[in-house]
């Protein structure tokens, strides 16, 4: 079977293709941007091809004679070397037209295509040193690209920011990997997984601590998030770059080690808790941005935290599907943000809005819940039972479904605008559960199952659960209390993020950045 060799092309051909661009660094390379388009559609169409025959045949590796695994190919590596070539052809075509006539035209074209190489190589790998060699080689590259226009301070600010907190990812990750080789005396990825079940030394259990330290740096979570707020200043193709396995690596990390992670129940406490406070803070922060890039930017940021919340639930699984489903709408956001401006600015102003009280706010919820228990029952009947971990991140997204069912039960809400938000509370429980089966059918195969929740467990259920409710019956209840003098001066300190990312850049030098020559 020729599968590991291709998989091994994929990142090869992108690569070589990126060499091209060395003759042509400048503007308007002829025709090597269409070439650049050519070879991510080739990956896509070998990657394409690589799932289909992944599902059926199982898993493969490639090995060097040495016995170190190159290359680890399953389903989920197989569907994430999908999902990064198919965004990174989109970005690649986009970005014909949108540095054309750029000075650095031809050298943009080319560090993009090095950096979906190194993605595509970071997704499929089979070991612990060719997953750290791809880390490094996406930082350095993501470096170039952030430094675009390298004449505006802004631009070395947010790259540094970058490079900093990479790069302590980085270390976090080879110093794991040091420990890891010897509690367990290799770095193939599969074998680590193996042998975790038979439980963790102390050695393993500060390696976990250093991949989960590590997975944080990259997934730009609480608070060393600022470098992801500011990525604006690079060209808009470099936003949507990110979400093509860049910015959730983190979260590719913490799933192929899954094994090792799901061994550490102090590992997975910890994710709980970093995760759930970085998608609520990140969410605070969104919702009083005014510009379309920095908050999606911070979105961005509420997203990985909610990503690694799954990931310490143990529901790898929904944690993947998250990661192919924000990627994909994610990036489609960033590249269509102009329009999204235009479109915004025709719409007519709506009129007055229902504002709901504390009795419609209690309402919604119950209701939003009741439809989401009458829903779990009914998956529970056809598809079987579900655990704990899948009950409580449902009922987390259904919360923020009631809260516009609470639009629709205020008093001065339309019949129809009722009926509509109702739908909507029936729609997310009917959908969530959908793609949830359809996840663990997929992946499940090859991902460790949710734990059976023990008493650390359950308290962190039970302070996640209540830690979303609480946000969002406050979220709802917030016209009530828009007006107060209090909330306009809270609302200032959210909208900077709590201070944090000055903080940062004064730990780094602020814009006392070097100027280009």
């Amino acid at each position: 079977m020729f599968l590991p060799i291709f998989s091994l092309l994929m990142p090869l051909a992108v690569l070589l293709t990126a060499l091209l661009f060395i003759a042509r660094p400048g503007r308007r390379p002829g025709h090597l941007p269409r070439v650049a388009e050519a070879a991510t559609l080739v990956a896509l169409g070998i990657a394409g091809a690589n799932l289909l025959q992944l599902f059926a045949a199982g898993s493969l590796s490639l090995a060097m004679a040495n016995g170190l695994v190159l290359l680890r190919l399953d389903a989920i590596s197989a569907t994430m070397a999908v999902l990064v070539a198919f965004v990174g052809w989109v970005v690649v075509r986009y970005s014909r037209t949108y540095l054309d006539g750029e000075a650095r035209e031809g050298a943009f074209h080319g560090w993009m295509l090095v950096a979906l190489a190194a993605v595509l190589t970071l997704v499929q790998a089979g070991s612990m040193v060719v997953l750290i060699a791809a880390f490094v080689a996406v930082g350095l590259v993501m470096r170039q690209l952030l430094l675009f226009y390298s004449e505006r301070p802004e631009a070395r600010r947010a790259a540094a920011k970058f490079t900093l907190v990479w790069g302590a990812g980085d270390v976090a990750l080879i110093l794991a990997a040091l420990l890891l080789v010897s509690a367990f005396g290799t770095l193939n990825v599969a074998a680590l997984n193996e042998a975790a079940a038979g439980g963790l030394p102390i050695v393993a259990q500060i390696a976990v601590a250093l991949l989960v330290l590590s997975a944080a740096f990259k997934t730009a979570c609480f608070p060393l998030h600022g470098w992801l707020t500011e990525v604006m200043e690079a060209p808009t193709p470099v936003s949507a770059l990110l979400h093509a396995g860049i910015i959730n690596a983190g979260g590719v990390l913490l799933i192929v080690t899954s094994g090792l992670v799901e061994a550490s129940p102090g590992a997975m406490a910890a994710l709980v808790l970093l995760g759930g406070f970085t998608a609520l803070f990140g969410s605070a922060v969104m919702l009083t941005q005014s510009a379309v890039k920095t908050a999606l930017a911070w979105s961005t940021v509420a997203q990985m935290g909610f990503m690694l919340l799954q990931c310490g639930l143990g529901l790898w699984p929904l944690a993947l599907l998250h990661i192919v489903a924000h990627s994909i709408y994610k990036a489609h956001a960033f590249l269509a943000s102009g329009c999204a401006v235009q479109a915004v600015v025709q719409v007519r102003l709506p009129g007055a809005i229902a504002v709901p009280n504390l009795r419609a706010v209690g309402r919604s919820f119950a209701l939003a819940l009741l439809l989401y228990a009458v829903v779990a029952l009914g998956f529970g009947w056809a598809v079987g039972p579900k655990s704990a971990q899948s009950l409580a991140l449902g009922a987390i997204l259904i919360f923020g479904v009631a809260y516009l069912v609470a639009q629709g039960l205020a008093d001065a809400a339309p019949r129809a605008l009722t009926l509509r938000t109702a739908r909507a509370s029936l729609g997310a429980a009917v959908a969530y559960f959908f793609f949830q089966t359809l996840a663990k059918l997929l992946w499940g195969p090859h991902l460790p199952a949710a734990p059976v929740p023990g008493p650390l467990e359950w308290a962190m259920i039970v302070l996640a659960v209540a830690s979303f409710g609480l946000v969002a019956v406050a979220q709802a209840l917030f016209p009530l209390w828009a007006h107060h003098p209090a909330t306009a001066g809270l609302r200032v300190h959210i909208a900077n993020g709590l201070y944090l990312n000055a903080l940062l850049d004064r730990a780094i030098g602020g814009l006392k950045t070097g100027k280009s020559n």
